[in-house]
């Protein structure tokens, strides 16, 4: 079934359609010179609109129906936590704004939708004052309202008690709230199970649910599948989304990819094929998920490798396929022979690609160091962090290891 196009996204879904979300800014934009790691904020919205606008050209071309304001991280008290001057030099309301004019600029050009986007939040670590929280969330909304967003995203929640939150504050705004938890099948940081997470998301209010970040694809599809258990078990209905990590993650723990010792900037060997793309997109619309998407991770590669895969469900392919013939067929024009007797699906199917690394480990062993919402550790704070206080978690990394 072809996208029906000017159809909202509830109308979409309910008509039984497959949505494609896009991919990750975050991290391409870091990798590209235009986001900081570390505090992963998205002020290159107002300092250098034209690389947010290109990536988001960039899914669209490859095939995705929703342009995601670049928002993450982006409420107030996220722009000042320990030292960044983002709220200071630009605030938190302009960077908003800037993204969702790129966001709405870009869908309008290939006629996708525009969502807005809210994340977990320092002083819910910091205080878990559901008043401070949701006033946070509400100043985002304010702008996105504003800019006539067509439904919200409220994504990157660690606990489901923070992410209840977002909805709620959502909802007062009378728009469609998709919810998505960064959890693996043990659940959120505060035990509660992926079912029961669910629960709660439907319960307050979220029509879509699922997961996005922290696992990779199979693993969230594997989340979300317990998701829909807890959903089904209560008898709540509600649409299934995932947009997981582009990185292979067999060897997380319960906090996710952040605990990984290559994490963040040595990840590049766990990057997902665009083949393990095409495998995640039919195992998730076989899992019953029509809200299909990446994170961190995912570029315009592996969103164009969705659509590639899902073409008989959606009728169509993505623009950015006019330059990539299924299933390798393209290398048929190659002048070796060796290469053009690759030009086949079975071939990239049975793939097993190395890593080029025969002094490394196929996988690793992450850090556990069990702190969560309400920990001392946590705190957060407006100052730089000092080295001083490196100096203590280095050796408190060290004695725990």
């Amino acid at each position: 079934m072809a996208p029906s196009k000017k159809l909202g996204i509830l109308e979409r879904l309910n008509n039984g359609e497959v949505v494609i979300g896009d991919g990750g800014y975050v991290f391409a934009l870091e990798k590209r010179g235009y986001v900081k790691a570390g505090p992963w904020t998205p002020e290159a919205t107002v300092e250098h609109p034209e690389a947010v606008r290109q990536l988001a050209r960039e899914f669209l071309r490859a095939g995705s129906d929703v342009m995601q304001a670049f928002t993450f991280y982006a409420s107030d008290d996220k722009l000042e936590n320990r030292g960044n001057k983002a709220q200071e030099l630009h605030s938190g309301a302009a960077i908003n704004e800037a993204a969702c004019i790129i966001a709405r600029e870009v869908a309008n050009e290939g006629d996708a939708m525009m969502a807005g986007g809210v994340s977990q939040t320092p002083t819910y670590l910091d205080t878990r004052d559901k008043a401070k929280v949701q006033a946070e969330f509400r100043k985002q909304m304010d702008v996105f309202m504003k800019n006539n967003v067509d439904f919200m995203i409220a994504e990157y929640f660690e606990h489901v008690e923070e992410a209840v939150w977002a909805v709620e504050a959502i909802k007062e705004f009378n728009v469609t709230v998709a919810a998505n938890l960064c959890i693996g099948p043990e659940g959120d940081m505060h035990g509660v199970s992926p079912g029961e997470c669910a629960v709660q998301l439907a319960n307050a209010g979220a029509e879509i649910i699922g997961v996005n970040c922290h696992f990779d694809p199979f693993i969230s599809i594997e989340t979300v599948r317990l998701m829909k258990a807890g959903l089904d078990k209560a008898d709540l209905k509600a649409h299934l989304m995932v947009q997981p990590l582009g990185f292979h993650t067999p060897d997380c723990s319960k906090q996710g990819f952040i605990d990984l010792p290559e994490f963040p900037f040595g990840l590049e060997p766990r990057i997902i094929t665009r083949w393990d793309a095409h495998r995640f997109a039919r195992e998730a619309y076989n899992a019953g998920i029509r809200y299909i998407g990446g994170c961190c991770g995912f570029e315009p590669y592996h969103v164009r490798a969705i659509a590639e895969e899902l073409q008989l469900e959606r009728g169509e392919l993505p623009a950015g396929s006019e330059k990539h013939d299924l299933w390798g067929k393209g290398l048929m024009l190659h002048t070796k022979p060796w290469v053009r007797a690759r030009a086949h699906r079975a071939y990239w199917e049975k793939l097993k690609p190395a890593s080029g690394r025969p002094y490394c480990p196929s996988v690793s062993e992450s850090d556990q160091w069990g702190v969560t919402a309400g920990d001392k550790m946590l705190h957060q704070q407006k100052e730089k962090t000092t080295n001083e206080e490196i100096k203590t978690l280095i050796e408190h990394q060290e004695t725990n290891q």
